[in-house]
């Protein structure tokens, strides 16, 4: 009818054979929801086991506060919305259950990009531009970050997860020529300052109405998750520990956190 306005259909996702797929995903609100460490070590023990059930190839990663980076290649291009789906449900499953919360954790769909794998270039600009996160960001001065894989990059270690890229592997005749030649590339980049986040009619005064809502508290039976979730905690660490050790800055520091966890 005229001046009626109707939604638009949602396009269906386009995969393609040969194809990497740059993907990320957002807390819903772009909500903080991922800064405790203990959601970051769910996440990762939850693209471990997505990997063993299917079999996908994760070259980089990059856990921010409110949302999550992938440079991803699946077995078959139509495994991709399969991945996503049980890594989404998995962790919202879980996340929810640890903040004593409910609804949706991820907002809306994940976004993706596909380019193919013959395009080294691109590959190189993606990976360097998910390593560069936190440090556009603001959060580190360097590159180094413990819920990044750029450090596999950078010393050459195996973290559990992710594996080098093709295209790093063509930067040079070993290995440490294409570590120091990704290094040398990654210096050179100068992140773009973010647009900032403009408020909406009514957003402060919303703001100004949560600070005097008060804080949901938990039923009188309600445990933690580790003690009503049959999740292996030792398992969930193991994994945590070999990437993270992988990648921060200064091992010998970072491993006095998971042994005074144990």
């Amino acid at each position: 009818m005229e001046g009626w306005v109707f939604a638009m259909p949602r396009q269906p996702r386009q995969f393609s054979p040969g194809h990497y797929y740059h993907i990320t995903v957002r807390c819903n609100n772009r909500e903080f929801r991922l800064i405790r460490d203990e959601c970051r070590e769910i996440l990762l023990y939850a693209i471990d086991r997505c990997q063993e059930k299917y079999g996908f190839k994760l070259y980089a990663l990059c856990i921010m506060s409110n949302h999550v980076h992938y440079l991803l290649e699946p077995q078959q291009p139509e495994d991709l919305p399969k991945i996503m789906h049980w890594l989404n449900w998995y962790t919202a499953m879980c996340f929810n259950r640890m903040l004593n919360r409910t609804g949706h954790f991820w907002e809306k769909r994940y976004h993706s990009t596909g380019f193919a794998n013959t395009d080294y270039r691109r590959a190189l600009n993606t990976l360097r531009y998910i390593h560069a996160n936190p440090k556009a960001a603001n959060m580190q001065q360097g590159f180094f970050y413990d819920y990044s894989n750029y450090g596999s990059y950078d010393r050459l270690t195996t973290d559990g997860l992710t594996q080098w890229h093709p295209a790093f592997l063509a930067l040079g005749a070993t290995l440490e020529l294409c570590a120091a030649a990704y290094r040398k590339f990654c210096q050179r980049y100068k992140p773009k300052p973010k647009p900032e986040r403009r408020n909406h009619w009514g957003s402060k005064k919303l703001a100004a109405l949560r600070q005097k809502m008060k804080v949901r508290k938990p039923s009188p039976g309600q445990k933690s998750l580790w003690k009503v979730w049959n999740a292996p905690l030792e398992e969930v660490q193991e994994v945590a520990k070999a990437f993270v050790l992988a990648n921060c800055l200064n091992p010998d520091i970072v491993s006095a956190r998971f042994e005074n966890s144990t």
